[in-house]
């Protein structure tokens, strides 16, 4: 699994952190570098609104979970279609769900547990199969 800086997580066996042995490091590396040059790219596209808008559905503490992962999904969404870009729809969504998840905390630091979940939630449920698709490649 990949971390946000770009390390692989990994679990504890016997005090000691154990990897996947079949993920090679070096790809994962290679692919979180190029997921952050996109992200960089992005996030001079995304407008203060967007952030803002989902700034509020965060705050608002009588959304459950899946409410709030909707939202993410529509403003992911929302995002990839008016960003034009060349590459794969699951990539750009991605990219987007994580540069949303900085934006906000950056705008509401107390936020970053609820926005952090939310992502790990929606990047589960809508791109997971695509992030084993591209480590795996």
């Amino acid at each position: 699994e990949l971390q946000t800086d770009g390390n692989r997580s990994g679990h504890l066996q016997n005090g000691e952190l154990v990897f996947d042995p079949e993920i090679n490091e070096e790809v994962v590396r290679i692919i979180a570098a190029q997921l952050a040059e996109i992200g960089d790219q992005f996030d001079k596209e995304i407008k203060a609104r967007v952030v803002n808008d989902l700034v509020q559905h965060f705050l608002n503490e009588n959304l459950s979970g899946e409410e709030i992962t909707r939202r993410m999904s529509e403003a992911v969404e929302g995002l990839a279609r008016a960003i034009p870009s060349d590459m794969e729809q699951e990539k750009a969504m991605l990219v987007l769900a994580m540069v949303l998840t900085k934006k906000i905390a950056n705008t509401m630091p107390f936020l970053l547990q609820r926005v952090f979940s939310t992502t790990v939630n929606y990047i589960s449920q809508q791109l997971h199969n695509y992030i084993v698709r591209m480590v795996s490649a």
